[in-house]
């Protein structure tokens, strides 16, 4: 079985987060906001519906004046059924204050295994595109307006813009599972029912897309710098490969398994050393609450990016991040663990 070269397109690069940066909406440069991120939830596997009411309560009774949720809106053994993002489109629409959706592997790269019933990912992302953005606002009971990459339905509508208080947000489709890259025939049907036509046909969309997010990200810094904002905030699914234990004999960015990461990665440095204010890459995926600074290397960082990965099943709790314009570091990172009540 042959697969479509793709490394040759793919540059290599340290990992690095991306954000994108806008002024804002509703509230002035100078002032104090606050806004939630959450994800990866709720999984029935883990029993989550019994805990996300409780998640839910908590930020809608918070004082935020948005939210972004941050990808996964189902396990990754279960089936990719329609009923599952009409089920998350109710979880958003239940929410006072407006959320943004960034798409998860869950709920379109993972859907070829046996477990999730054998469905074509290119399929379930288109369905996506026109199910989960209906329109070119946000979701939640009171919506804001958002910059779309693509039109309503078609590709790249899931790449988003908005300003608010002197902070570009950006979010990305860039999920877990290598970002869609299928690097050889056994991954490619390892509990799959995958063949080689539709893996190149995955590794065509992963080129495509690639393609889009790296030029989505380098407008956002764009607008970010000739509206001299503050900061910028990424947001996508999947983990770069930020915790890869770097040997001597090792470079973490050069795992196969985060390759399809590279290429943007790359940009993401190049863009946020060029810019003057705070860098905050939100990712989920791996659903451990992280916050660091990653690049360039554990002995030398890159001061003004940071990155926080978000809880995730079966830890149902939220992060809280309170932008100060007049700080240098200008977000506060503020985990909010969301009392259970007992069975």
């Amino acid at each position: 079985m042959v697969f479509k070269r793709v490394a040759s397109v793919i540059a290599t690069c340290g990992l690095m987060a991306c954000a994108a940066t806008n002024p804002s909406s509703g509230s002035a440069a100078h002032e104090k906001f606050s806004f939630g991120l959450w994800g990866d939830m709720p999984y029935k596997k883990a029993g989550d519906d019994s805990k996300l009411p409780a998640v839910l309560n908590s930020i809608n009774q918070s004082e935020i004046a948005f939210s972004i949720y941050d990808g996964d809106i189902k396990d990754g053994s279960s089936q990719c059924t329609d009923v599952v993002y009409t089920d998350a489109l109710k979880m958003f629409g239940s929410m006072k204050q407006p959320v943004v959706y960034v798409p998860g592997d869950n709920e379109w790269t993972d859907c070829h295994r046996l477990n999730n019933g054998g469905m074509d990912p290119l399929e379930r992302l288109a369905h996506i595109r026109r199910v989960m953005f209906p329109t070119s606002q946000s979701l939640g009971q009171r919506q804001i307006p958002l910059e779309h990459q693509g039109q309503p339905g078609e590709k790249f509508v899931e790449n988003t813009r908005f300003h608010h208080g002197g902070v570009v947000f950006v979010g990305i489709n860039m999920p877990g599972s290598n970002n869609n890259l299928v690097l050889n025939t056994k991954e490619c049907e390892k509990k799959s029912v995958r063949k080689a036509a539709q893996c190149d046909a995955a590794n065509a969309e992963y080129l495509e897309r690639d393609s889009a997010n790296v030029s989505w990200l380098e407008a956002s810094f764009a607008q970010a710098k000739a509206q001299n904002a503050v900061g910028l905030v990424l947001v996508v699914q999947g983990d770069p490969g930020f915790d890869l234990p770097e040997t001597e004999d090792m470079d973490e960015s050069a795992a196969p398994g985060v390759s399809g990461y590279r290429h943007f990665m790359s940009r993401l440095v190049q863009q946020t050393e060029q810019f003057k204010g705070q860098v905050l890459m939100v990712h989920g995926d791996t659903h451990f609450f992280k916050l660091d600074k990653p690049l360039y290397s554990p002995a030398k960082v890159l001061p003004n990016f940071t990155r926080l990965e978000t809880f995730g099943s079966p830890v149902l709790n939220w992060v809280r991040v309170t932008v100060d314009p007049t700080s240098n570091e200008v977000f506060q990172i503020h985990p909010v663990m969301v009392e259970q009540s007992p069975k």
